[in-house]
């Protein structure tokens, strides 16, 4: 059995399983680590047309998915709870949900297309809604991938190395810290003598007050959530001369 099953409800099922079948993605489900299964919501539909959405009660512009065929597919399928409706209204996704919704067994996901879905589905069937940022996109089926991506890679084995989650952006409140690789020397540019020395403990040091620096630079509103710099945190600034780096 899969650690976690995500499940998700779209008139664009291609577009989810070709992403889902590919690199690290692709490599879980290919383990059995995780499984992606991308429901038509058109199969619930009864009509020669296969249609899922009408004209808006009311007037106005555009087209509003029908509450029949997305209710019929939740209760058919045995989707996965809690189902999900990705929606500018829900929580804002970030690295703490991600890591909250990848201990899950399972959860749907419901991608919107047109002028949204019937409320009586938001009402009625959906247990909350999800966002990936403050901006308007022709559907849920792009920020579905980028939440399969942002979840499955928590799930333990997926990224094959155990540490990666741990020491990348946001795992700590802050970005992550510089990364280099051989050539030591390209171009006149040296990759830092602390990251050869060989000694392990300084290296740590170091990454730990480069990402301080790097956040402080580029977003002090992730060390101001985290309630400011400690004065262990002051200090490694000061041992590597980041010290003038300051909120």
């Amino acid at each position: 059995m899969p650690r976690l099953r995500i499940d998700v409800l779209t008139i664009f099922p291609e577009l989810i399983e070709q992403f889902a079948a590919t690199s690290v993605i692709g490599r879980g489900q290919r383990e059995g680590l995780l499984a992606v299964r991308a429901i038509d919501l058109r199969e619930a539909t009864t009509d020669r047309h296969r249609t899922v959405d009408d004209t808006p009660f009311g007037g106005g512009a555009g087209m509003v998915m029908k509450p029949e065929p997305i209710f019929d597919t939740v209760e058919r399928r045995n989707v996965q709870r809690p189902v999900l409706y990705l929606s500018p209204a829900g929580r804002v996704l970030d690295q703490a949900y991600a890591g909250e919704l990848a201990q899950l067994d399972g959860f749907t996901l419901l991608c919107g297309r047109y002028e949204g879905i019937d409320e009586r589905v938001r009402q009625h069937l959906i247990d909350a809604e999800l966002s990936i940022g403050d901006f308007v996109l022709a559907g849920g089926e792009a920020a579905a991938l980028v939440v399969i991506e942002a979840v499955g890679r928590l799930v333990p084995g997926v990224l094959g190395n155990a540490e990666s989650p741990v020491e990348e952006s946001f795992a700590d409140g802050l970005l992550e810290y510089p990364q280099y690789t051989r050539p030591a020397e390209y171009r006149g540019w040296a990759v830092p003598e602390v990251l050869t020395s060989g000694n392990h403990a300084l290296v740590a040091r170091w990454r730990r007050a480069q990402a301080l620096a790097g956040t402080l630079e580029r977003r002090p509103d992730l060390i101001r959530a985290r309630g400011g710099l400690s004065a262990e945190d002051r200090s490694l600034l000061v041992e590597f001369g980041l010290g003038s780096i300051s909120l």
